[in-house]
């Protein structure tokens, strides 16, 4: 038994010293995420062409006025052909809620042009965001998604309830408990409280993140809405220095609509012009 003991030392040995030698080879962790991302397409939808809306979802979706500013041509076109969309034609101003001083929501935040951090810790993942200086936790500690009683209880939130785990080198995040009264995109489309949406991410080089988030919503949705995989590039150190301020929050607006200054801030810089973009 001792000498057999003696052979599976070197044998693990050897095995953790490839192990180490790919992580060497590679350049980087591919179980670490960390680091200031951006996204390298500037579109606010999930990119694809939804499925067709059930009853219950185009009774959600009455009433919305979509915005076709930075959602990809091809999206924009097949919501044209649908009933179902109304879009800012005509002149009509979109009613998207974000430009009324609400949250944008998930997965609306993920798709903004704004850069985010990963920050990665022993039991969950944090993912912070430059736009409204918003943070998700993405729990890691083998905690269940919220389902039955439990999710009713919770209720729904802006950012949902979220619960994350590793299946090889990609990292799958499945939330829950979504607030329907925040946006799918800036379409308009909707999504159920009792929708779930799962994202991936994967580390494919140091410096390059890949993403796709599929919306599992039978309530609103004839069919699971398989969004476009997306890309996100780190930034380096100097792109986020401001005054000699180095980081996320340094120094570049906040992004927050508060009602105390929304006339001379938010209106000024974000609603207004998003209003007028509309109107191009």
């Amino acid at each position: 038994m001792r000498n057999r003991f003696l052979i599976l030392i070197p044998a693990l040995a050897a095995v953790v010293l490839l192990f180490w030698e790919g992580v060497a080879a590679q350049g980087f962790d591919p179980h670490d995420l960390s680091g200031i991302w951006t996204r390298t397409a500037r579109d606010h939808s999930l990119g694809t062409k939804p499925p067709p809306l059930t009853r219950a979802g185009i009774e959600a979706m009455k009433g919305r006025i979509g915005d076709t500013d930075d959602v990809l041509r091809e999206v924009v076109d097949a919501a044209r052909a649908s009933s179902q969309v109304r879009l800012n034609d005509n002149g009509l101003e979109t009613n998207a809620p974000w430009l009324e001083c609400n949250p944008l929501g998930f997965p609306r935040l993920l798709n903004d042009d704004e850069p985010m951090e990963f920050i990665m810790t022993k039991d969950k993942i944090l993912q912070v965001f430059q736009s409204e200086h918003r943070i998700r936790y993405l729990w890691t500690d083998g905690r269940e998604l919220p389902s039955g009683q439990n999710l009713e209880n919770l209720g729904p939130a802006w950012y949902g309830h979220s619960v994350a785990k590793w299946d090889g080198n990609t990292l799958i995040v499945n939330t829950v408990g979504l607030d329907e009264r925040a946006w799918l995109d800036n379409l308009g489309h909707p999504k159920s409280f009792h929708a779930r949406i799962e994202e991936t991410w994967k580390r494919v080089d140091s410096n390059t993140l890949e993403s796709q988030l599929t919306l599992f919503d039978p309530e609103y949705y004839s069919a699971p809405y398989v969004g476009a995989k997306r890309t996100f590039k780190r930034l380096p150190d100097r792109a986020v220095t401001y005054f000699g301020w180095s980081g996320l929050f340094a120094g570049i607006t906040e992004g927050i609509c508060a009602p105390v200054n929304e006339v001379e801030g938010y209106n000024k810089g974000f609603r207004d012009l998003g209003r007028a973009k509309s109107k191009q």
